[in-house]
């Protein structure tokens, strides 16, 4: 069985527009500033990006509040070709653990992760449609390892098609891009986490932490 391979595929999209000479504007969805950094160096040599942040997952606001003004700093201090802005989506934890309820003992890259994607996912694209102007939407979080890119291209082209906007592929961990993210991370001196921003991701590595 063939597997789509999104690193060639968002790469033609990028010298289809080069050769053209079009700047399309993307909304990308974006967990944190390491995970965005990459993405950011990457995509702005091509397109406008809006960064959208919603992450209604982080079930702590003051780490959620800290993440939020990493970001900030980020898209302030990195240099880019085509200009970079910000925009917050609601803090609604209580959203998230309404989706997740029956799914509090999933092991973290289960069920719960997938109805984790899907929301954020839906709620960028339902943005990128009310904004107006945006041409494609996609998500930072194909740059992590740990991280089913093929399940989230497959939710994006899903979500794209039911709210009428493209879903850019990706797999930004493809070319050293996670490589590269931990290098900027380090450049820009960006706050690091080692779990995904959940109370139960949190609870699980401090169960392997012992």
């Amino acid at each position: 069985m063939n597997r789509r391979n999104y690193q060639k595929e968002l790469e033609h999209f990028l010298e289809d527009w080069a050769q053209k000479d079009e700047v399309p504007r993307l909304l990308l969805h974006a967990c944190c500033a390491p995970c965005s950094s990459y993405c950011l160096e990457y995509l702005a040599e091509y397109m406008q990006i809006t960064v959208f942040f919603y992450n209604p997952n982080i079930t702590r606001e003051e780490e959620y509040r800290k993440r939020v003004e990493e970001e900030k700093r980020l898209i302030r201090e990195l240099p880019v070709k085509y200009p970079v802005s910000f925009l917050e989506g609601p803090y609604e934890p209580e959203r998230f653990l309404e989706r997740v309820k029956g799914l509090e003992k999933e092991p973290e890259g289960g069920t719960r992760c997938e109805v984790c994607f899907r929301l954020r996912l839906e709620r960028t694209a339902k943005t990128a449609v009310e904004n107006g102007g945006f041409d494609y939407f996609t998500t930072s979080l194909t740059i992590s390892p740990l991280k089913n890119a093929p399940l989230l291209n497959a939710l994006g082209g899903e979500i794209g098609a039911q709210y009428g906007i493209p879903f850019l592929p990706s797999d930004f961990k493809k070319k050293n891009g996670y490589k590269r993210s931990i290098e900027l991370s380090r450049e820009y001196d960006l706050y690091r986490q080692d779990y995904c921003g959940c109370i139960f991701s949190e609870q699980e590595r401090k169960a392997q932490k012992g």
